[in-house]
């Protein structure tokens, strides 16, 4: 009954912010349904820190989240992310949740397959549990797909990306807040402080807690950037764990030693629109600090 309400509630509340968008005129509903959604923005950032060693230098990390297939965004618009994102050359692809809106009842998991192996990296590829992929029983569901397609889905745990055989940087990946279990001091069990760690986690808001740990960078996704922003106003409705850090670039803790950034997504959830919110692919450019 709970879950319900707070449903009701979230819809509610995206609906009295539709009626204030439908203010501005038709043309306000018109371009946040059937236009920004489809303005993709590639964002391009470096990833700077000391600890990155030089063979690094320049490697290109590319993050994507939250397409939420199934709600309004369809296998043929994912095929030409998918040739958006090789374009873009990275050499290491992170996705930090949230696949299908609906798991368990999406039928073209045969088709999608091929579409994730597609995708190319030659440092490798990973992601992690978004709510929506635990949600509806997806959770096996989602760990198949993105395992067969050659993502290393990280739980709870981390690995490392070696260049000539002695310089690395670590992932880690944390289980969703929302529906799962993250356990930071678990992902970190192997992990030291002299090497650059990057965090996976899907809700941004985790940053207060990661960043008391030998945590470099964490990337997140799941707020959607808002997904509907009003001006002057700001975004009127963000999920739960995403209402401190909801989109962009922050640096986190009391010596401002965690970057964190929070990508806006790829899709849209519970209703198919965006204002002044654009769905978006980060590009991280691996410098040592300096260069």
């Amino acid at each position: 009954m709970p879950k319900k309400q707070t449903r009701r509630m979230f819809l509610k509340r995206i609906f009295s912010s539709l009626l204030t968008l439908l203010g501005l005129g038709s043309g306000g509903y018109i371009y946040a349904n059937r236009i920004e959604p489809f303005l993709l923005e590639i964002v391009h950032m470096d990833m700077k820190h000391p600890l990155i060693p030089q063979s690094f230098a320049g490697k290109k990390i590319v993050q994507f989240s939250d397409t939420h297939l199934g709600f309004h965004y369809s296998l043929q618009q994912f095929k030409k992310l998918a040739k958006t994102i090789n374009n873009l050359g990275p050499d290491i692809i992170f996705f930090t949740g949230d696949l299908m809106d609906e798991p368990n009842k999406y039928s073209e998991i045969n088709q999608l397959v091929p579409i994730l192996q597609s995708l190319y990296a030659p440092l490798g590829k990973f992601c992690i549990y978004g709510n929506h992929d635990h949600g509806g029983y997806g959770s096996e569901i989602y760990r198949n797909v993105m395992e067969t397609a050659g993502f290393q889905l990280l739980l709870n745990h981390s690995t490392s990306i070696s260049l000539n055989n002695f310089s690395r940087i670590n992932i880690i990946g944390i289980d969703d807040r929302m529906l799962g279990k993250p356990d930071i001091p678990l992902a970190l069990k192997t992990v030291t402080p002299d090497q650059f760690n990057i965090l996976l986690s899907h809700a941004p808001d985790v940053a207060s807690d990661v960043s008391q740990y030998p945590v470099h960078w964490q990337l997140s996704g799941h707020s959607h950037g808002g997904q509907v922003k009003i001006p002057f106003i700001g975004p009127l409705v963000i999920p739960p764990f995403a209402k401190v850090y909801y989109e962009g670039f922050y640096r986190v803790g009391d010596d401002e030693s965690l970057s964190l950034y929070v990508n806006r997504g790829i899709g849209t959830t519970r209703l198919p629109f965006r204002f002044l919110s654009k769905p978006e692919i980060t590009v991280f450019t691996l410098k040592p600090e300096g260069n």
